[in-house]
């Protein structure tokens, strides 16, 4: 993996079972903004969302895909979300509440690092 070009990692989200809408809730109310001002400060490049249409085969691995796209390999090493929380979260008290209680509504979690595959000319 290049170092010094952008990272995309692929963070899946598997909620427990009617805790759906209260994580992505929670997810919009209180993580995206800290998503958000890192992409307005240059550490991510890009930031997506998605959940599945359907339930699927029953297999249920991941219900919540966030993706980010990070500028470089020391971005994805840089560590502000808790300095950017403290800034837009005055409360944090019930920041860190909030927090605990969105991940405690999963039942699983992992993250993978996506290595670009170049497709072959025709």
């Amino acid at each position: 993996m290049a170092s010094d070009g952008p990272v995309t990692i692929a963070y899946y989200y598997r909620t427990k079972w009617g805790a759906h809408d209260e994580f992505v809730g929670l997810f919009d109310r209180n993580h995206w903004p800290i998503l958000r001002k890192q992409l307005a400060e240059g550490r991510f490049l890009d930031v997506t969302a998605s959940k599945p249409r359907f339930h699927g085969d029953g297999r249920a691995d991941w219900d919540f895909l966030v993706t980010i796209t990070y500028r470089d390999w020391a971005a994805v090493e840089e560590h502000s979300d808790a300095e950017i929380a403290r800034r837009l979260y005055p409360d944090q008290a019930t920041f860190k509440a909030d927090e605990q209680r969105r991940f405690s509504l999963l039942e699983a979690h992992w993250d993978v690092v996506l290595e670009p595959h170049a497709l072959p000319e025709r």
